[in-house]
């Protein structure tokens, strides 16, 4: 029989590898040739693959309807939450379906508001992105970041606040990196790395960063080197500057581990770093000063967290706020206090301490959601957050120290009657019997009667917590009868180190366990059944649900894999993939081999199995996951898939991992995931 899907030529290579008993095993790779991104037959396979995958998706009714109502959903105005700089507010904002947001100034937090930076006059399709906007101390000029087509690269620019002029020299080839300004505002401190060679942008390991100085008005060529360890090729250095100025802090970080260093020396001096923490053993971030005494949030001895001062001079450090029953999150120092974000069962909470550690208050919050964002300065009273649930968009909160309540700046114009849906959160066994929650939001009154078309969310990884999030792709989904459930799995850092590690190298396949848990939660439960249950995830999570489908196929009805992590025994090898090994293991080391190679998604692909029909997202200019994991792992489900299911792979030819992905292509992706999954888990297909 003709296979539906494009030719994909099987080659005969194979890597050997060694596992713990020092046996070779042969492993096959006969998709290695799409690991070339820019190469005529990787493209023209792209080409070919698209193609198919777009006929499929137009024949859906749904995907025009979703389009349709998501354009609308989206127009409404998104104000971010606002920082000050020189007695001048910023924040960034959109006004409805620009494909980049703007960066905005005023006099006063309600503004009006003036355009300083527009990113949408960079590029005819909205693929020049804005990573990040450092405004100097004097709120005169801002430093801002510009990502070209998804990819992590970033260059940066100087802006004049007043003028709107960008000064003539940028700063290339930086990544994973802010814009830290000296007080003076004479320039920044910025993290860079070689540039890659010719062809090798986008798939060449990213090693070797440095902490570099610009001073602005000069070219990059003149830039001051701060700090170089060739010796130690997997650090990374990220300078802050103290808020009177006083130190040079930077944070060392090893690859995606939480553990860091932290180095101060005074700014003026060029004398060599005092080093406080000298072992990764924990978590240290930098929270404020007092004149020589560091603030620092920390999970030394204390999985969920604590605050310690800091003696720069001494040495000496005493406790402030004690590890308590829920993760510390986030912590900013503000007059007299320090104001805390803590994760109650995967929730926020917000309290005020005095700088004793001692509670004065609980901040009440609009409700069951997320503290997104949090700006305060530790010599200023106002204090600005952003907040939102499934349910409403985030909005902007004033808060006036010490005493007054959160007041909205503004309360966005949704056509959506968020009235009509509820949020709940339940709890379900896994296989080892660790509590692990969930998230249903879903009509009010659901029947639970096993045919609602449902998608279970989840990630499980890196430290990450999955809080209450606004989506308005998911209230389309909504309106059309769809559940949305979001899984809290170990991996993430919602109860705090522990739980993290409880998901990490030998023990990753508690996540999957967890998902699957959830799954079988919501079968049990009435909620759904397998025919109606279709699963998403996205990076890791794209491995959680690569991994899924090939342990449990019959678990699901679809399956949507977005920028995944699918080749577990070649990750490494690219960009930054070398520094997901704290979370994930190596395959050359014989003791994760076989851990890796019995979870891996691509490798647990068996002929003569049935798997759900799987929709397959990635970009070709993604340079965090690379798109020869998609690439790969479509073409050999492709292959061996006996079902009859669809099984595609949509590939955005002008985006990457997906930050800053312009509004027109979030808007057209994912029409196209919904439309999919409500074609394949509604009663019709499901039945």
């Amino acid at each position: 029989m003709t296979s539906p899907y494009p030719e994909s030529p099987r080659g005969d290579h194979v890597d050997v590898y060694t596992d713990e008993h020092g046996q070779t095993v042969p492993v096959p790779d006969p998709y290695r040739w799409l690991e070339e991104p820019d190469s005529a037959q990787t493209r023209a396979w792209v080409t070919a693959q698209n193609a198919v995958t777009d006929a499929y998706l137009d024949t859906l009714p749904a995907r025009s309807a979703y389009r349709e109502r998501l354009t609308a959903l989206w127009n409404y105005p998104r104000e971010g939450v606002p920082w000050t700089r020189g007695g001048r507010y910023f924040r960034f904002s959109n006004p409805g379906l620009l494909n980049q947001p703007l960066l905005e100034v005023a006099a006063s937090p309600r503004g009006p508001w003036r355009p300083v930076l527009d990113l949408n006059t960079l590029s005819a399709d909205g693929t020049a992105s804005l990573i990040g906007a450092s405004v100097s101390r004097d709120g005169g000029r801002v430093a801002y970041g510009v990502q070209q087509g998804g990819s992590d690269w970033i260059t940066w620019h100087v802006r004049d606040v007043a003028s709107g002029q960008d000064e003539p020299h940028a700063v290339e080839w930086s990544k994973f990196s802010g814009a830290a300004w000296t007080p003076d505002g004479a320039g920044f401190y910025y993290g860079a790395y070689d540039a890659p060679q010719e062809g090798a942008a986008l798939t060449g390991a990213n090693r070797a960063q440095r902490l570099m100085f610009h001073r602005t008005g000069t070219p990059q060529t003149q830039d001051t080197l701060v700090i170089a360890r060739p010796d130690e090729p997997d650090w990374g250095f990220q300078g802050s500057v103290t808020e009177d100025g006083a130190y040079l802090v930077v944070h060392v970080w090893k690859g995606t581990d939480p553990k860091n260093l932290l180095w101060v020396r005074p700014l003026d001096s060029q004398e060599p770093f005092t080093e406080l923490v000298t072992e990764f053993r924990a978590s240290y971030q930098l929270i404020g000063n007092d004149g020589p005494l560091l603030y620092v949030r920390t999970d030394e001895d204390a999985p969920r967290g604590r605050v310690l001062a800091w003696n720069v001079q001494t040495g000496e450090k005493r406790e402030v706020i004690p590890e308590g029953p829920d993760v510390l999150e986030v912590v900013a120092l503000v007059p007299g206090g320090l104001l805390a974000v803590t994760l109650h069962d995967a929730s926020h909470r917000l309290t005020l301490h005095d700088r004793a550690g001692v509670v004065v208050r609980e901040v009440p919050l609009p409700g069951l959601g997320s503290v997104t964002e949090l700006n305060a300065r530790q010599d200023d009273p106002e204090v600005f957050f952003g907040f939102m649930s499934f349910l409403t968009p985030g909005t902007a909160q004033r808060l006036l120290l010490p005493d007054t309540t959160p007041e909205a700046l503004s309360t966005p114009a949704l056509d959506f009657d968020a009235s009509a849906y509820e949020v709940t959160q339940e709890f379900t066994t896994s296989r080892d019997g660790t509590r692990i929650p969930m998230f249903i939001v879903a009509r009010r009154g659901l029947e639970r009667d096993g045919t609602n078309p449902t998608l279970l969310y989840g990630y499980g990884g890196f430290n990450v917590s999955l809080t209450p999030s606004f989506s308005v792709g998911r209230l389309a989904w909504l309106e059309r009868g769809g559940v949305v459930v979001v899984a809290t799995l170990r991996g993430g850092g919602e109860y705090g180190e522990e739980w993290h590690q409880a998901g990490t190298l030998k023990r990753k396949q508690n996540v999957f366990d967890d998902f699957v848990a959830c799954a079988e939660h919501l079968i049990q439960s009435g909620v759904t059944s397998s025919a109606h249950l279709g699963i998403q995830g996205g990076s890791n999570g794209g491995l959680l649900v690569g991994a899924a489908m090939t342990q449990r196929p019959e678990l699901f009805g679809a399956v949507i894999a977005q920028v995944g992590v699918m080749d577990m025994l070649r990750y490494q090898h690219f960009t930054i993939g070398w520094a997901w090994a704290s979370d994930y293991g190596r395959s050359d080391n014989p003791e994760m081999f076989r851990t890796l190679f019995a979870y891996s998604p691509l490798h647990n692909l068996k002929g003569g199995a049935a798997y759900p029909a799987t929709l397959i997202t990635t970009g070709d200019h993604d340079d965090r996951v690379v798109p020869a994991h998609s690439y790969k792992f479509a073409a050999q489900l492709q292959h061996v898939q006996t079902a009859g299911a669809p099984t595609l792979i949509r590939i955005e030819t002008r985006g990457g991992h997906g930050a800053g992905k312009p509004t027109s292509l979030v808007i057209a992706e994912a029409a196209d995931i919904w439309a999919f999954l409500e074609a394949r888990l509604t009663t019709a297909a499901g039945g």
